[in-house]
Protein backbone atom coordinates (compact mmCIF):
# COMPACT_ATOMS: atom_id res chain seq x y z
CA UNK A 1 0.00 0.00 0.00
CA UNK A 2 2.28 2.62 1.08
CA UNK A 3 4.64 1.59 -2.56
CA UNK A 4 1.73 1.97 -4.40
CA UNK A 5 1.20 5.31 -2.53
CA UNK A 6 4.34 6.34 -3.45
CA UNK A 7 4.65 5.20 -6.70
CA UNK A 8 1.87 7.26 -7.76
CA UNK A 9 3.37 10.13 -5.86
CA UNK A 10 6.33 10.05 -8.21
CA UNK A 11 4.42 9.75 -11.44
CA UNK A 12 2.57 12.81 -10.02
CA UNK A 13 5.49 14.27 -9.42
CA UNK A 14 7.25 13.52 -12.91
CA UNK A 15 4.09 14.29 -14.85
CA UNK A 16 4.22 17.77 -12.71
CA UNK A 17 8.03 18.51 -14.01
CA UNK A 18 7.31 17.51 -17.79
CA UNK A 19 4.23 19.84 -17.83
CA UNK A 20 6.84 22.55 -16.19
CA UNK A 21 9.23 21.81 -18.77
CA UNK A 22 7.08 22.20 -21.58
CA UNK A 23 5.88 25.63 -20.29
CA UNK A 24 9.48 26.76 -20.01
CA UNK A 25 11.44 25.13 -23.00
CA UNK A 26 11.09 25.52 -26.15
CA UNK A 27 12.47 23.08 -29.31
CA UNK A 28 12.97 24.67 -32.56
CA UNK A 29 14.51 24.32 -35.84
CA UNK A 30 16.58 27.23 -37.33
CA UNK A 31 15.32 27.88 -40.80
CA UNK A 32 17.36 30.74 -42.55
CA UNK A 33 20.80 32.17 -43.39
CA UNK A 34 20.39 34.97 -40.79
CA UNK A 35 22.55 33.49 -38.16
CA UNK A 36 25.79 31.79 -39.78
CA UNK A 37 28.04 31.04 -39.42
CA UNK A 38 26.97 30.15 -35.68
CA UNK A 39 23.56 28.44 -36.60
CA UNK A 40 22.68 27.15 -39.58
CA UNK A 41 19.48 26.47 -41.28
CA UNK A 42 18.27 22.80 -40.12
CA UNK A 43 20.16 23.05 -36.85
CA UNK A 44 17.71 22.00 -33.78
CA UNK A 45 17.94 24.58 -30.33
CA UNK A 46 16.53 24.42 -27.12
CA UNK A 47 15.33 28.23 -25.95
CA UNK A 48 14.20 28.60 -22.55
CA UNK A 49 11.00 31.25 -22.57
CA UNK A 50 11.53 34.34 -20.78
CA UNK A 51 11.33 37.70 -21.95
CA UNK A 52 15.08 38.94 -20.03
CA UNK A 53 17.63 39.17 -22.47
CA UNK A 54 21.13 39.91 -22.06
CA UNK A 55 23.03 41.79 -24.76
CA UNK A 56 24.71 39.28 -26.67
CA UNK A 57 22.00 36.56 -26.19
CA UNK A 58 20.49 34.58 -29.64
CA UNK A 59 16.80 35.71 -28.73
CA UNK A 60 13.59 34.04 -30.31
CA UNK A 61 10.97 36.43 -31.29
CA UNK A 62 8.05 37.30 -33.07
CA UNK A 63 7.93 39.91 -35.45
CA UNK A 64 6.07 43.16 -36.43
CA UNK A 65 3.65 42.23 -39.68
CA UNK A 66 4.44 38.73 -40.00
CA UNK A 67 1.72 35.73 -38.94
CA UNK A 68 1.85 34.80 -35.67
CA UNK A 69 3.63 31.01 -36.18
CA UNK A 70 6.50 32.61 -37.84
CA UNK A 71 9.24 33.38 -35.34
CA UNK A 72 12.88 35.11 -35.95
CA UNK A 73 15.98 34.66 -33.97
CA UNK A 74 18.40 37.38 -33.85
CA UNK A 75 21.25 38.46 -31.57
CA UNK A 76 20.36 40.81 -28.87
CA UNK A 77 23.13 44.08 -29.60
CA UNK A 78 21.53 46.37 -27.22
CA UNK A 79 19.52 46.78 -24.06
CA UNK A 80 17.53 49.48 -22.31
CA UNK A 81 20.06 52.13 -21.78
CA UNK A 82 22.39 51.03 -24.38
CA UNK A 83 23.24 53.77 -26.60
CA UNK A 84 23.32 52.44 -30.32
CA UNK A 85 27.30 53.24 -31.44
CA UNK A 86 27.04 55.92 -34.57
CA UNK A 87 27.58 53.65 -38.23
CA UNK A 88 27.15 50.60 -35.97
CA UNK A 89 25.10 49.51 -39.13
CA UNK A 90 24.72 49.67 -42.63
CA UNK A 91 21.92 50.26 -43.86
CA UNK A 92 20.50 52.09 -40.71
CA UNK A 93 16.99 52.41 -42.82
CA UNK A 94 15.21 53.05 -38.87
CA UNK A 95 17.96 55.51 -37.85
CA UNK A 96 18.42 54.77 -34.50
CA UNK A 97 22.38 55.34 -34.54
CA UNK A 98 23.71 57.40 -31.61
CA UNK A 99 20.06 56.73 -29.83
CA UNK A 100 20.17 55.28 -26.52
CA UNK A 101 17.62 52.39 -26.61
CA UNK A 102 14.36 52.69 -25.14
CA UNK A 103 12.94 51.17 -21.71
CA UNK A 104 11.25 47.64 -22.86
CA UNK A 105 12.75 47.89 -26.25
CA UNK A 106 15.67 45.77 -27.80
CA UNK A 107 18.27 46.16 -31.01
CA UNK A 108 18.91 42.80 -33.01
CA UNK A 109 20.61 41.84 -35.55
CA UNK A 110 21.53 38.68 -37.65
CA UNK A 111 25.00 37.19 -37.62
CA UNK A 112 25.16 37.29 -41.21
CA UNK A 113 24.35 40.85 -42.24
CA UNK A 114 23.92 40.66 -45.64
CA UNK A 115 21.47 38.05 -45.32
CA UNK A 116 19.58 39.15 -42.35
CA UNK A 117 16.38 41.40 -41.65
CA UNK A 118 16.87 42.89 -38.48
CA UNK A 119 16.92 46.14 -36.24
CA UNK A 120 18.66 48.29 -39.28
CA UNK A 121 15.50 47.65 -41.05
CA UNK A 122 12.60 47.58 -38.08
CA UNK A 123 13.97 49.97 -35.75
CA UNK A 124 13.65 48.76 -31.77
CA UNK A 125 11.92 44.94 -31.16
CA UNK A 126 9.27 45.40 -28.14
CA UNK A 127 10.46 43.28 -25.12
CA UNK A 128 7.19 41.81 -25.38
CA UNK A 129 7.45 40.11 -28.58
CA UNK A 130 10.71 37.71 -27.11
CA UNK A 131 9.39 34.13 -26.42
CA UNK A 132 12.53 32.97 -25.32
CA UNK A 133 16.84 32.91 -25.36
CA UNK A 134 18.17 30.38 -26.92
CA UNK A 135 20.61 27.26 -24.41
CA UNK A 136 22.00 25.73 -26.68
CA UNK A 137 22.61 24.03 -30.06
CA UNK A 138 20.98 20.20 -30.20
CA UNK A 139 21.55 19.08 -33.47
CA UNK A 140 22.04 20.37 -37.39
CA UNK A 141 24.08 19.72 -40.43
CA UNK A 142 27.79 21.09 -39.95
CA UNK A 143 29.55 20.76 -43.26
CA UNK A 144 32.71 18.73 -42.46
CA UNK A 145 36.37 20.16 -42.85
CA UNK A 146 37.70 16.75 -43.44
CA UNK A 147 35.41 16.27 -46.53
CA UNK A 148 38.01 15.43 -48.97
CA UNK A 149 37.25 17.23 -52.90
CA UNK A 150 36.24 15.38 -55.65
CA UNK A 151 39.25 15.60 -57.52
CA UNK A 152 41.71 14.14 -53.86
CA UNK A 153 39.34 11.36 -53.66
CA UNK A 154 39.93 10.07 -56.97
CA UNK A 155 43.98 10.38 -56.52
CA UNK A 156 43.26 8.11 -53.91
CA UNK A 157 42.66 4.74 -55.34
CA UNK A 158 45.13 1.83 -55.09
CA UNK A 159 44.69 1.25 -58.87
Amino acid sequence: MIRAAFAAGALTAAGLLVLAARRGLLLTTVDGTSMEPALCSGDRILVRRTRRVRRGQVTLLRPDDRPRTTLLLKRTVAVPGDHVPAGWADPDVARIAGAPVPRHMLVVLGDNRPASWDSRHYGYVPRHRVVGVMLCRLSGHRPSAAKARPDEASNNSDA
